[in-house]
């Protein structure tokens, strides 16, 4: 099926499927980080300090495919960016729910269940230390 699109159209293709930018959006909200670090997540790689993630917000670090979240005051949790529904990168945080950009899939920052689909599984926990002001990998 794929086939007679060609190499750069389905690169194209699959870039769209990704969504959002790779510029901070409002405080409050989401903002996407594009760190150096790339594939996998790797234990240990630091992502970001405690004061880049807004209370009742997220960032997502598109390069790592991490979503952190920060549901209350100094409570921050992890999640797989990578939506269960059809694979998109999810592409915003606001108003307590993540956004997949594709089919507008939303889930809970508190613990990534689905708030609203076509989505039916959760965003999959990942595992983060945070010591002192610094969020890292664990």
């Amino acid at each position: 099926m794929f086939a007679s699109v060609g190499a750069g159209g389905l690169a194209l293709a699959l870039t769209a499927c990704g969504g959002g930018t790779d510029t901070a959006q409002s405080a409050g909200t989401a903002s996407e980080s594009s760190a150096p670090q790339s594939g996998a997540p790797q234990a240990g790689g630091t992502l970001a300090k405690t004061a880049d993630i807004p209370v009742g917000g997220g960032t997502i670090f598109k390069d790592q495919k991490i979503v952190v979240t920060q549901p209350t005051s100094g409570e921050f949790k992890a999640f797989s960016a990578v939506c269960t529904h059809n694979g998109c990168t999810v592409g915003s945080v606001s108003d307590g729910v993540i956004v997949c950009p594709c089919h507008n899939s939303k889930f809970a920052i508190a613990d990534g269940s689905v708030k609203d689909g076509p989505a039916d599984k959760p965003l999959p926990a990942q595992q983060i230390k945070v010591e002192g002001d610094q969020i890292t990998l664990a």
